[in-house]
């Protein structure tokens, strides 16, 4: 029997081709999102983030935390970070995510943006560990914000505003084929955190 039941009502694909971005819409209501936030404000482990370009390094006023089923590093623009225990709320989260999307999750980075000025610039998440091809399942928690993707050839771009409680899942050959960003905006004053489930594979476990 299968973990993940056949479900006919997967959201249609955002994406002309080249890969998959199914748009759940809303899967937390307006309670439950306000408890997450609050949550993951007071209780994750948040760090600056830091990314290491052409040798110099870079100190982002975006936040960052890495959790995960076992001891294992995930690397990304030439910084290492290694996964802390899940929390319950976040075994909770993956749980519906997993029923949802029929696809099973080892890790979690969460972002935190504090305000629309902070976003994050054109990128693919390519990185060694990821499962090659595997899905990568997007909660966004707070302030609703812009996202795109953009073709690496045709250069042809697909827009979306991820709302607070829903879920996006990016999967087969996007990473690829499309790059993608969230762009800063002045209009924004409230935070936004995402949490970002993927598998993680080969040396990124640690034995």
């Amino acid at each position: 029997m299968s973990l993940f039941p056949i479900d006919s009502s997967e959201p249609i694909n955002l994406l002309p081709k080249d890969g998959t971005a199914n748009y759940y819409g809303l899967i937390y209501n307006a309670i439950q999102t306000d408890f997450y936030l609050k949550t993951f404000l007071e209780t994750i482990a948040w760090k600056n983030d830091e990314m290491n370009i052409l040798g110099t390094k870079i100190v982002t006023k975006r936040k960052v935390a890495w959790y995960g089923d076992v001891s294992m590093d995930y690397t990304y623009s030439n910084t290492t970070i290694t996964a802390l225990s899940w929390t319950d709320e976040l075994l909770a989260i993956k749980k519906k995510v997993q029923n949802l999307t029929r696809k099973s999750y080892n890790a979690c980075l969460l972002n935190l943006y504090h305000n629309g000025s902070e976003g994050l610039g054109w990128h693919s998440d390519k990185e060694s560990e990821l499962e090659k091809a595997g899905a990568i399942a997007s909660v966004t928690f707070g302030a609703k914000r812009k996202f795109v993707f953009k073709h690496k050839e045709t250069k042809e771009k697909v827009e979306i505003f991820l709302e607070n409680g829903s879920l996006l899942l990016m999967k087969d050959e996007i990473q690829s084929h499309w790059l993608h960003r969230l762009p800063p905006t002045t209009k924004i004053h409230s935070p936004r955190i995402n949490l970002t489930f993927r598998t993680i594979v080969g040396k990124g476990i640690l034995q």
